[in-house]
């Protein structure tokens, strides 16, 4: 993909970025470990208020057995695919919440990644202007936090930029589609 589009300039470029890009059907369920969520008291932001903000957006998603919503996108044009989620249970946070929008790019090798790649990571995630790379269990992910009354726009273009930026560090770090 271009380097233009591999960053969040704004949000007009990813608005752009939407079209066709939830043309795929789901691909066979991916099992992630993340870390558990804690549940949010009192706050609007439920389980069914996403659901609606990702209707309303049009989003096609699936709801996985963890909780989360997972979301495919296609590239055409370079016969790409990647999945991207927004996690089922938001983060409390002082007195509001976060969600977590994510996209897993790679398996992390055993023993990690070495230097030269951990080092690129870094910088990686320092050149964008929202989410950064993390690791969970064994597989690298990139991942963008949002305060969870976050309506369906910021989601849609969270979850396109998470899922662009991994597919391009997957294709990257490993020359292959598999996530």
């Amino acid at each position: 993909m271009p380097s233009l589009l591999r960053r969040l300039v704004s949000a007009g470029a990813l608005l752009a970025l939407s079209a066709g890009a939830l043309a795929a059907p789901p691909a066979p369920a991916l099992r992630l470990a993340l870390p558990e969520a804690a549940p949010v008291a009192g706050h609007a932001a439920s389980d069914d208020t996403l659901a609606a903000r990702l209707d309303a957006r049009g989003i096609r998603y699936e709801h996985d057995a963890d909780g989360d919503y997972r979301v495919v996108f296609a590239w055409q044009q370079e016969g790409r695919s990647q999945a991207a989620f927004v996690a089922g249970r938001a983060h409390v946070f002082g007195d509001s919440a976060v969600r977590e929008v994510f996209s897993p790019a790679a398996r992390v090798p055993e023993g990690g990644f070495d230097a030269e790649r951990s080092d690129m990571l870094l910088r990686d995630s320092q050149s964008n202007i929202l989410g950064a790379w993390e690791i969970a269990g064994d597989v690298l992910f990139y991942v963008i936090k949002l305060h969870d009354d976050a309506d369906g726009t910021r989601l849609e273009q969270a979850l396109e930029a998470a899922a662009q930026l991994a597919d391009d560090m997957e294709q990257r770090l490993t020359g292959e589609d598999v996530l």
